[in-house]
């Protein structure tokens, strides 16, 4: 749905993409609230939401709410708890052909729901941002540290946010409205990443999140929600999305960084040469 949206929003008139961008930020509240609610935080007329589904094929506001409330009820469903989910796998099995299966959905899941323009898009604001400050903890730590590794080598002034010291929310409060907040989290979300990407929010600071679902509480708080999906027939959701989607993201960033990133890469591998960051085969010696 929300890609369909994304390939029509060009016809759409200018009223009725102030609805659609609504729509496609607060998939979450269009699914759990009226018509005339969502008209006006999206600030629109509530005919302005009918005409909408109408001009994407739906009979009227209630057909097109009914993708996002089924959306949600799904996640309810698989989102038990870690043991439950664990005694569950102990009960009945998963093979490895599924988690296979689940794996390749997941790496190829940011191509189907990201376009290119809005990978694009993103890459420009981390290019483009004064500084930069990636932020995920606990299962997506690892996501963010791989973010901030491969940007540094292609720009400065990017940070990864760490917790040395309690000193993570002085790093937030830090940011200015000409940085850029990049959060990464999915479902069940650490709610520590949630507050403080609502304080960069809060302090005009725009935030980048890579999540599983458009409705989770980091892309309603998000300038740009970047997306994959983390099933898995395991106990715990998979990172593979994650990995791929955020490889797909420093890909563009290379692609639309100009000179100024060949000059940074190249800079940048020079040093790691001189340091002798990598391990080289040794020379054979020459017979005498």
């Amino acid at each position: 749905m929300l890609a369909a949206l994304e390939q029509r929003f060009p016809d759409l008139s200018p009223e009725l993409q102030r609805a659609a961008r609504w729509v496609q930020q607060h998939s979450a509240a269009l699914g759990l609230q009226s018509m005339r609610t969502s008209a006006r935080e999206a600030g629109v007329a509530p005919t302005t939401m009918a005409r909408l589904a109408q001009a994407l094929g739906f009979q009227g506001f209630e057909a097109l709410r009914q993708p996002f409330r089924q959306a949600l009820a799904q996640a309810a469903v698989h989102d038990g708890s870690f043991s439950a989910r664990a005694r569950a796998l102990q009960r009945g099995g998963s093979s490895v052909e599924r988690l296979q299966e689940a794996q390749g959905a997941n790496v190829q899941s940011w191509v189907h729901l990201n376009t290119t323009l809005a990978l694009d898009e993103a890459a420009d604001r981390i290019l483009s941002g004064n500084q930069v400050l990636f932020l995920g903890l606990r299962a997506s730590h690892g996501i963010a540290h791989h973010l901030h590794y491969t940007s540094q080598l292609l720009r400065d002034r990017v940070r990864l946010a760490h917790d040395g010291a309690g000193a993570m929310e002085d790093q937030v409060a830090d940011l200015r409205p000409g940085d850029l907040l990049v959060a990464v989290s999915q479902a069940p979300y650490t709610r520590r990443t949630v507050e403080l990407a609502q304080h960069a929010h809060d302090a005009g600071v725009p935030v980048l999140a890579l999540t599983d679902h458009a409705w989770s509480p980091l892309a309603r708080l998000a300038r740009q929600t970047l997306l994959f999906t983390a099933d898995s027939p395991s106990f715990f959701q998979s990172m593979t999305g994650a990995q791929a989607l955020a490889e797909a993201l420093v890909s563009r960033m290379v692609t639309r960084g100009g000179a100024d990133v060949l000059d940074r890469l190249a800079q940048r591998q020079a040093q790691l040469q001189v340091q002798r960051t990598y391990w080289e085969k040794p020379l054979r010696k020459a017979p005498t």
